[in-house]
């Protein structure tokens, strides 16, 4: 495992700086490190470390390049949408450096896979985007006692930190326990600015490189957030829950999120398009209730006047649904109103709901 010839010039630039010189470099190749999900964050961490020389990077990713992934998820280009996020992710890393051994997973990460999977590796950097992964990435670390690198962006507002690392605090003392599904918006519905990812991610693969190499001041137990509008950043401390129960089993991490488990009976959905040509044939005697779940400054931006009842106060308006027409429920991407749906039907017995497929994004931006 020594450096090679090659692998000295190729990383002379970093070699040189005294804090990490050639025993850090060698730590580097040596190193495994398993990234979970190539989306906006997986990008930048998957580029650096793959430069920065990391022996071996695990890949955890099962989907598809989609167009509005482009602004963000820089190794894909408009000709690999609808390719796998794995493949072309791959093959992009192989032609930046085909020194580091990639291994791929096409498959979400789940309770079922994670342990066997994280055992493989030194550390976890996590560019997901959801809650309940982060239990789950967090959980089996703590179990398998690695380290655990997170990230997480939020419009214009970014988070990292260093989890479990020497004993350190881990994701369940910054956060016991999930938020309620619907204050926890992903990209697709809160949006998120294109370059913040980079900058989140990047710093994500400079923690993880110095938890490899040892060099500067990790920011375990502490949880940076950077506002990119104000290029203010601040620094939190994480201090251990003491008392916290261990951590000996996976759980099922859906439900522990509050998030509607799949049914075998599919949602009923309607197409805008569907939509429209029967609300203009029968625009004497409407057809349909047309509810947008999303919130108001999102309805003032645009709307195709819908009754603006948000996700998070529906609650609060349960008469205004109505019971003698189908109500057509919407929201920015499909999401909110699939739980605005689960909600009604599953607590208060409506049965005569349908999603507009798509929301918002499929009017404004058809096939995308």
């Amino acid at each position: 495992m020594a450096l090679t010839s090659e692998e000295i010039r190729r990383y002379d630039r970093q070699i040189i700086l005294p804090e990490l010189g050639l025993s850090g470099q060698q730590k580097l190749k040596e190193a495994r490190v398993l990234v979970v999900g190539c989306g906006g964050l997986g990008c930048p961490v998957l580029l650096y470390l793959a430069a920065a020389g990391t022996g071996t990077i695990g890949i955890v990713e099962d989907d598809t390049v989609a167009l509005s992934n482009l602004q963000r998820q820089i190794m894909y280009t408009t000709d690999t949408v609808g390719e796998p996020k794995l493949q072309e992710a791959t093959k992009r890393l192989k032609m930046l450096n085909p020194l580091v051994n990639f291994i791929g997973y096409h498959t979400r990460l789940m309770a079922e896979n994670a342990l066997e999977i994280i055992s493989n590796y030194d550390i976890v950097v996590d560019g997901t985007d959801n809650f309940q992964t982060r239990y789950l990435v967090n959980d089996a670390c703590v179990m398998l006692n690695k380290p655990y690198v997170y990230g997480a962006i939020n419009r214009f507002e970014g988070h990292v930190a260093l989890f479990n690392y020497n004993e350190s605090a881990t994701y369940r003392d910054l956060f016991p326990s999930p938020p309620p599904p619907e204050q926890a918006p992903n990209c697709a519905e809160a949006g998120v600015l294109g370059v913040l990812p980079g900058i989140i991610g990047s710093i994500q693969a400079l923690e993880a490189i110095k938890a490899i190499t040892g060099i500067g001041e990790p920011l375990a137990g502490k949880l940076l957030i950077m506002d990119t509008l104000s290029m203010q950043s601040r620094m939190v401390r994480i201090p251990k829950i003491p008392g916290t129960p261990a951590i000996n089993k996976l759980i099922d991490y859906e439900a522990f999120c509050g998030v509607p488990a799949d049914t075998s009976e599919p949602l009923d959905e309607i197409s805008y398009e569907a939509y429209m040509r029967l609300t203009e044939s029968c625009a004497d005697e409407p057809l349909f209730q047309l509810i947008d779940v999303r919130e108001k400054h999102e309805y003032d931006r645009f709307n195709i006047n819908g009754e603006l009842m948000p996700l998070s106060e529906l609650e609060k308006h349960l008469d205004k649904i109505r019971l003698d027409q189908t109500v057509v429920i919407h929201c920015q991407s499909g999401i909110r109103s699939r739980k605005a749906i689960s909600l009604l039907k599953e607590k208060y017995g409506f049965n005569n709901l349908i999603n507009l497929s798509g929301g918002i994004n499929a009017i404004v931006a058809p096939g995308s």
